[in-house]
């Protein structure tokens, strides 16, 4: 059992809240060490139009997340809040300044005798429209803001074994990240671009290496009636940043890495999901949205959207420091690299579009194809790059709703997912009965026909049913769960294959 009670009070500018939480064990496929219940999250706040103050546990993000974001996802159980203090002052109108001073977060492990580092940051964000009057009527907004993070952690010499190797190693006990980040619109045209500079960081994650990482992410986008473009890039070098820096797994991450993959929200579009890289990844991602007109020769009497999609990640050019040491040694700068180098190994590609058309009053399609390159063992964290790590395949979607009439409505999917490497070939589908605004019931399943091995030529169904009441939501569920990995912002975890009943009840008042 997951579960969770926030209770939030307010009164005037004062606010306090808690929220209990029970792992009675956790569900399968979220990590053990969540097993426990009590109050691991409580604040207090007091909040004007000048200062707003907050102790205990928060969320926080400084830009983009490059160097600082904490936040809870429940579908990942990754909670790396802050306990402490944070500061936001708002000085005069277009400045915000913030500052925070705390420790993660780690399953219900106290904070004692440093087992990890102590979190500071500060941030300022200027929207220049604001605080010059020159500037207040200005089609070209523009907004500039700066942070710098750094996280202690006592630790000044550690042994290290690797491979059977023992390295002994002085670990830099502050490491500093910091940059700036700028956000421009004009004309329909809007960039937002975000750098960040982390001083060197010996960790498990980069194999104990002395390099600095550096990280940049840029999203350009241009919108008109009927029209959007997006294009975005990242570069990512050496940027796993933790406050304690002998964790592998999700937690204790202070910063965030952006994907720039799309998230699907189908079955099999979603199997081979994406892992942000954090030593070393190199992205390139561009969408365009055209909407049909109504009454238009290919728009038909409704119109029709289409939307395609064009993704790209590799590794990042690597060179040995020296002729001597191999690349990624421990206890080295780990190699060279130039900025925005593209290696020739990919990590992942994508290639899709999507076509949404209404056909009449009652009915409407999503029609989805998509082409996949997915590098299983460098995605999954595995150690090697096996030879036949690339997956290959081609994903189809229909999706299908029959309105009946004012309360009844009928969906379908159906999917399939052709691929020679892996599992193979599977298909999928789904019907979905809805009986506004309360009741629903579906079936679906997913069936691996391709798999080489004809034992495990599986079909993966699932019943389930619900109900809604105003913000009351109940729903129960039977049948198999396949094995694979879940993300949600390039985060993820692995879920084993398992069956049962699931029931989820949530509710607010």
């Amino acid at each position: 059992m997951n579960g969770y009670t926030e209770v939030n009070y307010s009164l005037g500018d004062f606010t306090a809240g808690m929220r209990f939480e029970a792992y009675l064990p956790p569900l399968l496929g979220y990590d053990a060490q969540n097993e426990g219940l009590g109050v691991p999250y409580w604040y207090a706040r007091y909040k004007t139009d000048f200062i707003d103050v907050t102790a205990g546990n928060f969320y926080e993000q400084f830009g983009y997340g490059m160097m600082l974001r904490t936040y809870q996802e429940w579908t990942l159980g990754f909670d790396n809040s802050l306990k402490g203090l944070r500061v936001k002052i708002m000085p005069t109108k277009g400045i915000t300044l913030k500052g925070v001073y705390g420790v993660q977060r780690y399953y219900w492990d106290p904070y004692k005798d440093g087992n990890r580092g102590i979190v500071k940051g500060v941030d300022g964000d200027f929207y220049l429209n604001d605080i010059f009057t020159g500037m207040a009527d200005s089609k070209l907004k523009v907004s500039l803001g700066g942070t710098f993070v750094s996280v202690f952690q006592k630790d000044a010499t550690r042994d290290i074994v690797i491979n059977g190797k023992i390295y002994e190693m002085k670990m830099p006990q502050n490491v500093a990240n910091y940059g700036g980040r700028i956000n421009l619109d004009f004309a329909g045209f809007s960039l937002y671009s975000e750098y960040a500079y982390k001083i060197n960081d010996p960790s498990a994650r980069n194999k104990y290496i002395y390099k600095n990482g550096n990280a940049l992410f840029a999203n350009l986008g241009y919108t008109r009636p009927g029209l959007g473009i997006s294009v975005m890039t990242k570069w990512i070098d050496n940027m796993s940043y933790k406050s304690d820096r002998t964790i592998t797994n999700n937690m204790l991450d202070i910063n965030y890495l952006p994907a720039i993959t799309k998230e699907h929200t189908y079955a099999l579009a979603s199997m081979y999901p994406y892992a942000t890289q954090p030593n070393g990844e190199a992205g390139l991602s561009g969408t365009v949205t055209y909407h049909l007109k109504k009454n238009s020769k290919l728009g038909g009497k409704s119109g029709m959207s289409i939307a395609a999609n064009f993704t790209q990640v590799n590794s990042i050019r690597k060179s040995p420091i020296n002729d001597s040491t191999a690349v990624g040694q421990p206890g080295t700068l780990g190699y060279t690299t130039t900025f925005f180098s593209v290696g020739n190994e990919v990590y992942y590609q994508e290639a899709s579009i999507e076509v949404t058309k209404k056909f009449s009053k009652n009915w409407k399609g999503i029609f989805t194809y998509l082409y996949q390159t997915y590098n299983k063992f460098i995605t999954e964290g595995h150690t090697d790059n096996q030879d036949n790590s690339l997956i290959y395949s081609q994903i189809g979607i229909a999706d299908v709703t029959w309105k009946i009439d004012a309360k009844h409505s009928l969906r379908c999917e159906l999917q399939g997912l052709w691929t020679k490497q892996d599992k193979g070939n599977w298909a999928a589908a789904l019907l979905e009965f809805t009986v506004a605004p309360h009741w629903f019931v579906t079936l679906q399943d997913q069936w691996n026909y391709g798999n080489q091995d004809h034992e495990m030529r599986l079909h993966y169904y699932n019943v389930s049913g619900g109900y809604n009441w105003n913000s009351t939501r109940v729903s129960l569920s039977y049948g198999r769960q396949r094995e694979g990995v879940i993300c949600v912002g390039g985060v993820c975890r692995y879920v084993p294959a398992s069956s049962g009943f699931t029931l989820t009840l949530s509710t607010s008042f």
